[in-house]
Parts: structure tokens; sequence; C-alpha cells
């Protein structure tokens, strides 16, 4: 009888720890997010770009944008706005469905970021993270585009010289 009870409880025990494991769940898409993406996200489902009034929906990689009372989904920006810097202008990460139903609150709601040009971004992060992100200088894919930054240790991606003289020896095939 002893040994039923423990393997009911042992049993319990497996299947409470599987459920628990199970609803772990992380969502991350860094590697999808483009390289004027803002750094310090590991998902990313919209950007809204308050200068341009406009949505970015990350996965599918289209703009989002209202046009004549209707929503266009479109690989470039709304045709107004193509001489658009999408590096210096600021994003709000937004990880809702389909945001632009709530766009005119959006649109008063961060209307105070419109002139807000020093959000760092993907493509000039140094963190390794960001390095799968196709096109990043610190991806390997990219020879030759990148001059590594090591630290005290001298270890850093790519051939250039580290903080502390260090030669960098990494991941990319940069240039002196």
């Amino acid at each position: 009888m002893k040994k039923l009870m423990f393997l009911i409880m042992l049993t319990t025990a497996g299947l409470s720890i599987n459920k628990a494991v199970a609803q772990v769940s992380i969502n991350v898409n860094i590697g999808s997010q483009p390289l004027w993406g803002p750094t310090g996200y590991d998902h990313v489902d919209y950007y809204y770009l308050p200068e341009i009034e406009s949505y970015y929906y990350v996965p599918e990689r289209q703009f989002v944008y209202l046009n004549n009372g209707n929503w266009i989904f479109s690989a470039g920006v709304p045709p107004r706005y193509q001489g658009y810097d999408l590096y210096r202008g600021y994003k709000v990460v937004i990880n809702s469905p389909k945001p632009y139903r709530y766009y005119s609150t959006h649109k008063v709601k961060y209307a105070k970021y419109r002139s807000n040009h020093s959000q760092p971004v993907i493509k000039y992060s140094k963190s390794p993270k960001y390095y799968v992100v196709k096109g990043h200088p610190g991806n390997s894919g990219n020879k030759g585009n990148f001059k590594g930054s090591g630290n005290s240790g001298g270890k850093g991606n790519g051939k250039a010289k580290g903080n502390s003289g260090g030669k960098g020896k990494g991941n990319g095939k940069g240039k002196n």
C-alpha cells in the first residue's frame, strides 16, 4: 500500500512539473526586427511611428497606415513620407493585435515623441544579441563591414583594436 501511495504521489508530482514547464514560453523575435528598430526589446509585434502616423508590423515586414479612411498594408512607408529616415525617428513598441484600431488614442498619446531622435537602433548596437539581425555589422554573414570593438580582454567582433589595445577576434571579418 505504501508503494502504491508513493507511486501515485510521484506520478502526480511528475505531471505537475510537466504542466509548469509547458506553461513557460518565451517568444523572441530579435532576428525579425529591422535594423532601424529600437534596441532593448526581445519581442516586437508592431512599432508605432509618431512622426509619420503609421505602424510597422514586424512579422510581415509591412507598414500600416491610414489612406482616405482605409488601412493600407505596404512594404514601404506612406508615399507622402518617402524621404523619412527610419533610423532617426522614434518607434513605440506595441505588442497587441491590430493596434491601428486604437490609432486615434495612439496619435494623441505618443505625439510627444514626434521630434525625439535620441532612440538607439539595432544597427548601431554593439550588443551581441543583435548580431542575428540580417544586415547588422556584427552578423557573420556581413563579411568586411564591421570594425570590432574589443573589451579589456581584446575579444571583440571583427578585426579591430580593442578598448585596451587588444585585437578584436570574433564573428566579423572587418577591416582595420
